[in-house]
C-alpha cells in the first residue's frame, strides 16, 4: 500500500473515531446555571430585564488531550411574551480527536398561563462550524527511523476536507405548576451531516427532560420569600443516540446561598460521578432585581474510571441580571405564579 493511501486511511480512522466517541453533546453539572442550553423554552425567564450566563467545564482534568466547554448567553425578557430572545455561544474542544465545535444560535420563547400556572414554549435555531486541526496529528512523511518525529509541514497539509458548517435547530418546553417544574427539549431536530468527507455523518438528536421540586422550609413563617430556606430536589435525564445519561440530587437554599449534592450518572459517556456545587448570589440592587452570581462545581468519579486516573471535572459559572433604566414597568403577566427561575 502507497504512502499516501495509508495516510488517507489513518485519517478517515480519525475521522470516524471523533464521529463515534463524540457524537454525544456535553452536559453541564450546573445545568440551572446555563439555562438556555438545558432548555430554550427558558430563554427570558428571569425577574430583570437582561441576563448575561457564562459556564466553563473542563473535563477529566487527567486524561490525555483537552476536553473543555464553554457557553455564553445573553436573554432580554419580553414581559407581554411570558418569554423573551436570547443568543447562545457554545464552543467544545476535544484534544483527544483534534476537534473543535462552535455552535452560534439564536432563540425564542413564549408562555401562557394563570396564577396557577406558566407553560413556556421556545425555539432555538443557528450554525455550527466543526473542525478539525492537522497541524496536531504527526503523519508518516514526518517520521524518521533514526531521528524519530521530524516537525515541518506534511502533505497531509494540502488535504481538503478540515471544516465544516451547517444548521442546527431545536424547541423545548417547560411547565411550573403548584411546586413542580417539569421540562423537556429536543436538540438537533434535522439531524445535521457533520461530516467532513461526504459520507454521512448525521449528528443524533438529543432529548433531555428536568423535574424539581420545591420544598419551602419556612411556609408557616410570615417571611419574604427571598428569606426562606428551601429544598429543591432535582432529575435531569439525557439521551442521544445509544449514549444516556441521568442526574438526581438537591439543592438547600438559603438567601443568596445554594449548596447542592449530586449523582451523575455514567455508563457509555464517562464515569459515573459525584457532584458538590457551591452558588453564591450577591443582590446588588435587589429592589431593581440586579443580581450577580458567581458558581463553583467540581464531579468526582466513584465508578469506572478512578478519582486519580481523571482528577475528576470542575465547573465554574458567573451570571449578571439587571433591570434597564429606561424601561417602564410593565404590566405583569400571570402575577402570583410560581416561576421557572424560582427553582435554581
Amino acid at each position: 500500500m502507497s504512502n499516501l493511501a495509508v495516510r488517507w486511511l489513518i485519517i478517515l480512522l480519525i475521522l470516524l473515531k471523533g464521529s463515534t466517541s463524540f457524537a454525544q453533546d456535553h452536559l453541564y453539572s450546573q445545568f440551572f446555571n446555563a439555562p438556555l442550553y438545558l432548555n430554550p423554552a427558558l430563554t427570558g425567564q428571569f425577574k430583570g430585564d437582561l441576563r448575561m450566563n457564562l459556564i466553563y467545564r473542563n473535563q477529566w482534568t487527567n486524561v490525555p488531550g483537552t476536553l473543555s466547554y464553554v457557553s455564553a448567553s445573553i436573554d432580554y425578557n419580553v414581559p407581554r411574551f411570558g418569554g423573551g430572545f436570547g443568543l447562545l455561544l457554545t464552543r467544545g474542544s476535544e484534544g483527544t480527536a483534534y476537534l473543535d465545535r462552535t455552535n452560534v444560535s439564536g432563540l425564542y420563547s413564549y408562555s401562557i398561563g394563570s396564577e396557577d400556572f406558566v407553560l413556556s414554549f421556545g425555539l432555538q435555531a443557528g450554525f455550527t462550524n466543526r473542525k478539525i486541526d492537522y497541524s496536531k496529528l504527526v503523519f508518516d512523511d514526518q517520521l524518521d527511523p533514526t531521528l524519530g518525529i521530524v516537525g515541518g509541514s506534511s502533505a497531509a497539509g494540502d488535504l481538503p476536507f478540515n471544516n465544516k458548517f451547517y444548521f442546527d435547530s431545536g424547541l423545548g418546553t417547560n411547565l411550573v405548576i403548584g411546586e413542580f417544574n417539569i421540562g423537556a427539549a429536543l436538540q438537533h431536530i434535522n439531524q445535521p451531516n457533520e461530516s467532513f468527507t461526504g459520507m454521512p455523518a448525521k449528528l443524533p438528536m438529543r432529548i433531555n427532560a428536568h423535574l424539581s421540586y420545591r420544598l419551602d422550609l419556612d411556609r408557616f413563617e410570615n417571611m419574604d420569600d427571598d428569606d426562606k430556606s428551601y429544598v429543591i430536589p432535582s432529575v435531569v435525564f439525557y439521551k442521544q443516540s445509544q449514549f444516556d445519561s441521568y442526574s438526581i440530587g438537591l439543592q438547600y437554599k438559603r438567601r443568596g446561598i445554594n449548596v447542592g449534592l449530586s449523582y451523575r450518572s455514567g455508563a457509555q459517556t464517562g464515569p459515573s460521578s459525584l457532584v458538590l456545587s457551591l452558588i453564591f448570589d450577591v443582590f446588588i440592587n435587589k429592589e431593581g432585581a440586579e443580581k450577580l452570581r458567581f458558581g463553583f462545581s467540581h464531579d468526582a468519579a466513584v465508578q469506572g474510571l478512578s478519582y486519580g486516573n481523571t482528577a475528576g471535572s470542575t465547573e465554574g459559572s458567573i451570571g449578571y441580571e439587571t433591570t434597564l433604566p429606561s424601561r417602564s414597568d410593565p404590566e405583569p403577566r400571570f402575577e402570583g405564579a410560581r416561576r421557572c427561575y424560582e427553582f435554581y
